[in-house]
């Protein structure tokens, strides 16, 4: 780690092929807590380019954080180490809540819907001991969105034509060249430009960036008011800031092999159509992942075990062997792409935000967690959304700086409990093999027995061959000799694997529950005086294993979704109570039904909101079937304000209306931020004084 203060540690790393060694360092000084966002010539240097905001990392997560700032009207830029978008489809899951934000980013969640694989090729997936075995399919939530299958190279370069759209460059070193006099960052992706030094000044985070131009390494500072780490789960902004993760590290080393077989995928699309396959035989085991049937492309999952088995021996010649192993037959087409290893581990950051607020983890920087559930990408994306209108309202004035604290107490408990729910659900999925006689953590205690015992006494190659010999042992459980209803040990781990099967208690794919309803407990938010509503207890609801999301209007919530239909308008279709939140500004949006006390704060709402010069927009849900002549009542009660909509219910059957859905009343009134999630709720009968009601929780929000 490097020294915090200032002496700083060697590391050597590549940029585009060329290595090179140098100081990364952070320079930890005491400063104002706060000053301007775009910064000054603190640095003592005119000609530094100033921003904003910078984002370390062009995955996923980094992307559309830069969406949602530039499309909030903050700028920024992006530095990605890589001189090029990966091709390795890594994660691929999208759920329904990530799926939502996704809608509301330029018609993204349309595109990918369009660019999936069709659904019935992904919908299942497959535990078998060569491509066969039993099925499991998993259903739709609530919500105007479902889940999504797309690779995540696939999603970068959606994302990457949405950036273009507004704006946005993609520029290699030589296209920008070493001079930074009259350099314009902002709306630009600097690739093979990698962070290696961060500086708090006066004025912000003085970032020195390396990259490599005509062969030699150079370095680009660049003033930012805030410096967001999205650069992944070995992040380097992470390590520059000091913060230390904690958590369980080196659950599983795995090799990620990344190949090509039309023969393969048109002869799962036929037989077996299925997302995940979780192989077992007496010659290998690995989870093999389709990302596209029709196209032929997968990725293989190897468990391995260093020292004895090290990555250096997975060759592709060795990678083609194991694949033609787990199909059970060979596919005349295997064309290996990539090899990549990686380690799963289970990790929080210790902490969100460092250096005086100016720095920020988001996504795999903040949070590491097993792949069983898809919960990596997908955590990461909703921190961006959480994030986004936070730093806009700080820009504009609106909100204290604290505010940026509430990112922080919001989200990393989501990332602690998304970490305890992969753990389980890795160890669910690896109740299978366990019960057929693969027990993961006896390899695991063998792995470990012979590196304590064997280690410093016999050479590494035959200690290989005794852990592969044990191996092959304990896969040699479920060959058919063994794994067959006329062997009594095989009928009982069959009866076992069935019962494990019927029960549910084997890995998932998707949790509505958590997806959907996870709640905020302390934020943004006036939170709700009552002890069954705190996190721990919605943890240990969750922990009963009841994946059944309910609706909840409970501040901290995401708003509940229900078909709507617009009202004085000529427009006849129907959308989601979702989109009464706008996607492309940062505005609160106040729900209430058409009552009188309601109208009333809504009024006083909409004046204190002028006042504070804050975008909010007032919902007014009607009854399905309302007369016209009533709906244009709400042009009275809230004049002389505009910024209103009138909607009418489409309930669906058994409910009968919105707030029936929410248990609630419809004398509630509900405020809900720029990110769906509910800041506050009351009834609006029990409200004395409507301005200084309305004036107390914009001041909670706002960390005033």
């Amino acid at each position: 780690m490097p020294s915090i203060a200032g002496a700083g540690g060697g590391r050597l790393f590549s940029v585009n092929g060329a290595a090179s060694y140098c100081r990364r360092r952070l320079i930890l000084l005491q400063r104002p807590l706060f000053s301007s966002l775009a910064g000054g010539s603190g640095s003592g240097d005119d000609a530094t380019p100033h921003l904003p905001v910078v984002i370390v990392g062009a995955g996923p997560v980094g992307l559309v954080l830069s969406f949602l700032l530039t499309k909030f009207g903050i700028k920024c830029a992006v530095l990605e180490k890589n001189v090029e978008f990966t091709r390795h489809p890594r994660a691929h899951f999208i759920n329904n809540r990530t799926m939502e934000i996704f809608r509301k980013l330029d018609g993204l969640a349309g595109d990918i819907e369009r660019s999936q694989p069709p659904v019935d090729l992904w919908r299942k997936f497959l535990y078998c001991t060569s491509l066969s075995g039993s099925i499991l399919d998993f259903d739709k939530v609530i919500s105007p969105i479902s889940v999504a299958h797309f690779s995540q190279h696939k999603l970068v370069g959606l994302l990457l034509k949405k950036l273009g759209g507004i704006g946005f460059q993609t520029c290699l070193p030589d296209e920008i060249g070493s001079s930074t006099r009259d350099l314009v960052l902002e709306n630009k992706i600097l690739m093979g430009h990698e962070c290696s030094s961060i500086q708090l000044t006066d004025n912000g985070i003085l970032i020195g960036a390396s990259f490599n131009e005509a062969g030699r390494m150079q370095e680009r500072k660049i003033l930012c008011g805030f410096l967001l780490g999205a650069d992944g789960a070995r992040s380097t902004v992470r390590e520059l800031a000091g913060i230390h993760m904690k958590g369980q590290r080196d659950l599983q080393k795995l090799v990620s092999v990344h190949f090509r077989s039309k023969d393969l995928g048109k002869y799962l699309s036929r037989e077996r159509p299925g997302m995940l396959f979780f192989i077992f035989n007496p010659d290998a085991i690995g989870v093999l992942v389709a990302h596209d049937l029709e196209h032929g492309e997968f990725v293989l999952q190897i468990p391995f075990y260093p020292p004895q088995q090290m990555f250096e021996d997975f060759s592709t010649k060795v990678c083609e062997e194991i694949i033609v192993k787990l199909v059970g037959w060979e596919p005349s087409d295997v064309q290996v792409l990539d090899i990549k290893p990686w380690v799963m581990h289970a990790e929080v950051a210790e902490k969100y935000i460092s250096c005086d607020n100016r720095i920020i983890l988001v996504g795999d920087a903040a949070h590491r967690f097993p792949p069983a559930g898809g919960f990596g990408m997908n955590t990461g994306v909703q921190d961006a959304h959480n994030l986004a209108w936070k730093l806009c309202l700080l820009q504009n004035g609106v909100a204290s700086p604290s505010i940026l604290q509430t990112y922080e107490s919001e989200r990393r408990p989501v990332a602690i409990f998304n970490t305890e729910l992969s753990v389980e659900n890795f160890k669910a999925a690896m109740s299978i093999p366990a019960a057929l006689g693969l027990d993961p953590t006896v390899a695991n205690s063998v792995h470990q027995v012979i590196n304590s015992s064997l280690g410093s006494v016999i050479p590494r190659n035959m200690q290989k061959s005794v852990l592969e010999g044990l191996f092959s042992i304990g896969r040699a459980q479920v060959s058919e000799y063994i794994l067959n209803e006329k062997n009594p040990l095989g009928s009982l781990r069959l009866a076992r694997l069935r019962s494990i099967l019927d029960e549910g208690k084997s890995l998932q794919l998707q949790f509505p529950a958590e997806d959907l309803g996870f709640r905020y407990e302390l934020g943004a938010l006036v939170a709700e005086d009552c002890a069954e509503t705190t996190y721990e207890a919605e943890k240990q609801k969750h922990s009963k294993r009841s994946r059944e999301y309910i609706p909840s209007a409970k501040a901290g919530s995401r708003l509940p979704h229900m078909l709507m239909r617009a009202l004085s308008t000529s427009n006849e279709g129907v959308f989601s109570t979702l989109d009464l939140v706008s996607g492309d500004k940062p505005e609160f949006a106040l729900i209430i039904a058409p009552l009188k006390e309601s109208y009333e704060l809504a009024r006083a709402m909409l004046k204190i909101a002028d006042e504070l010069k804050l975008p909010v927009k007032i919902c007014v849900i009607w009854p399905q079937g309302s007369v016209d002549a009533k709906v244009k009542g709400s042009r009275s009660e809230l004049a002389p304000w505009t910024n209103y909509v009138d909607v009418e219910e489409v309930p669906r059957a058994p409910v009968n209306s919105w707030w029936e859905m929410c248990q609630i009343t419809s004398k509630s009134v509900i405020l809900v931020r720029p990110d769906e999630h509910i800041a506050w709720r009351t009834e609006s009968d029990r409200v004395r004084d409507a301005d200084s009601e309305v004036r107390r929780v914009f001041s909670k929000v706002m960390s005033k």
